[in-house]
């Protein structure tokens, strides 16, 4: 978690880019991105000489040897373009120094073909006052400072350092045009922990924006291979573990960062900035691209073990653009998401999806007929009913999570009626006592197969198929959930009518008694 002080100077950079003229949040979190970037190179490459200098094994530095700039044709060494040296410029001259040299480097970083490189490509610095620059070149240093004290006293660099991406992300309050706004960290866990990512898993996002899911896919296969003293409870109630110690094999770890997570965006701000999250926490080579995943353009069938989604409500699509190989008759994205989902995953392959409440009852053949595939297609296993507050301040829908398993057949649905997420349903969302019931569905749905009763009338039960497609596939809570009524019992009404003129009297004696005063 982080601290007082790191949120208040993560607070001071957004205002500095405020009231420098950046107040567009996503070009704002994509230039603080930039530099944020350029510090960890140079921390990176210190930290990793260090170590080889400690162990006796060769280090070739990145900035090591020389870069020629095709446009000025000019070569310079690497040297000059570390963070350390020319954090000590002017403003001007570093302004010019950034333009002109350090992030034309930057866009050099990675594999000639990897997905960061490419969408580097088009990425522009856009910062042009030296003030600002200088500004927030000082906030990141005093950023990384504590960072390092914190470390000190047992925390992870690693995991602060991306604590602080994260904490940076948050300040994304507002839906895209698409419908798009980011998952709320404790969801995604509670998604993971429902779904079960595994080490050897393809796991993918088709509408991954900031990469959250995948992020919360990586900590939660480092959670699974982390010693048992090593783990401990969040603020949640869910398990955290960030050491990863059981992942012996560097191959496992290759593995893991390089060939395991795979997210798809229509935005490329979004790509880039997914790409930079990702890399932040330490995956060194994540497969984030720009594509549309409903488009034709898009043919990865059959492909994943793993999906974990939270895909833009309220947005559509032009109908000659729709993937052919998709059969719901709509242009509605949360309904062909869930179709694309399914094609998508391999026979046997999980996913967790967040779906809006019109997904569950909507009235449409396509709504229906979306319903029937999950029903038919797929063993869902899963409905957890979320509350209206919490996707706020971005939206006030209610929302659901579907769990389901290509393949299979479908005897029964396990339903959870979720009161609370751990904070207030407000815009504010702030964080209460008790911790919500995310602790309690992961005990539940793990043991949910030894369930002895069933009960309508509690937060959770299994509903058979057959009662569901008797209901034309409803799959709301709120039509299989019973409701308790206790009567209520009255008095008499003439010893109310008693009591009610016993209380008169007592009144009248009362305003007898001012008057005397």
């Amino acid at each position: 978690m982080l601290n007082a002080t790191l949120k208040s100077s993560i607070s001071r950079l957004w205002d500095k880019f405020w009231s420098g003229g950046i107040s567009n949040p996503l070009t704002a979190i994509e230039q603080i991105s930039y530099l944020l970037f350029m510090k960890r190179l140079d921390e990176m490459d210190i930290k990793k000489r260090q170590d080889a200098e400690f162990t006796g094994e060769l280090y070739k530095s990145i900035f090591s040897g020389k870069i020629k700039f095709q446009e000025k044709d000019e070569e310079v060494d690497k040297a000059i373009l570390r963070w350390s040296y020319f954090k000590q410029m002017e403003g001007g001259e570093m302004l010019i120094h950034i333009q002109t040299k350090v992030f034309p480097f930057l866009k050099t970083i990675g594999k000639e073909e990897s997905p960061f490189a490419r969408h580097m490509g088009n990425a522009v610095f856009i910062i042009s006052k030296p003030s600002l620059l200088v500004e927030a070149v000082n906030i990141i240093d005093e950023i990384f400072e504590e960072i390092s004290k914190q470390e000190s006293n047992g925390q992870g660099f690693q995991d602060t350092q991306g604590d602080v991406y994260e904490y940076l992300l948050s300040e994304l309050k507002s839906a895209g045009k698409l419908g798009q706004f980011r998952t709320p960290r404790h969801i995604i866990q509670l998604i993971c922990e429902l779904v079960n990512p595994k080490l050897g898993d393809t796991i993918c996002d088709p509408a991954c924006g900031t990469g959250g899911f995948l992020l919360g896919a990586y900590q939660h296969i480092i959670t699974a291979h982390t010693s048992k003293e090593h783990r401990q409870a969040d603020e949640n109630g869910l398990v955290r573990g960030r050491l990863g110690d059981k992942l012996t094999d560097e191959r496992q770890w290759t593995h893991l960062k390089e060939k395991t997570f795979f997210g798809y965006d229509t935005d490329e701000s979004m790509v880039r900035i997914g790409l930079m999250n990702l890399m932040m926490h330490g995956i060194s080579n994540p497969n984030i691209e720009q594509k549309d995943t409903l488009s034709k353009k898009y043919d990865e069938d059959n492909f994943y073990d793993c999906i974990i989604a939270n895909p833009p409500f309220k947005g559509s699509i032009d109908k000659g653009d729709i993937n052919e190989s998709l059969l719901l008759n709509t242009t509605k994205t949360e309904l062909l998401f869930i179709n694309r989902i399914i094609k998508s995953l391999k026979i046997g392959g999980r996913a967790g999806v967040i779906v809006p409440d019109g997904v569950l009852f909507g009235s449409s053949n396509a709504h229906k007929q979306a319903r029937k595939m999950l029903l038919n297609d797929c063993e869902l296993q899963g409905v957890i009913s979320m509350p209206s507050g919490v996707f706020k301040p971005y939206a006030g829908v209610s929302t659901a999570i579907l769990i389901f398993v290509k393949g299979g057949e479908t005897e029964k649905v396990w339903f959870y009626d979720m009161q609370s997420d751990g904070y207030t349903l407000d815009d504010k969302r702030s964080k209460i006592n008790g911790g919500g019931d995310l602790s309690d569905i992961v005990e539940k749905w793990k043991t949910r197969k030894d369930q002895k009763e069933n009960k309508l009338n509690s937060k959770f039960f299994y509903v058979e198929k057959k009662e569901i497609e008797e209901a034309d596939c409803d799959l709301s809570i709120n039509h299989y959930k019973v409701s308790d009524h206790e009567e209520v019992v009255y008095e008499d009404p003439k010893v109310i009518l008693g009591k009610i003129e016993t209380l008169e009297q007592e009144i009248i004696a009362g305003l007898s008694d001012l008057k005397n005063l």
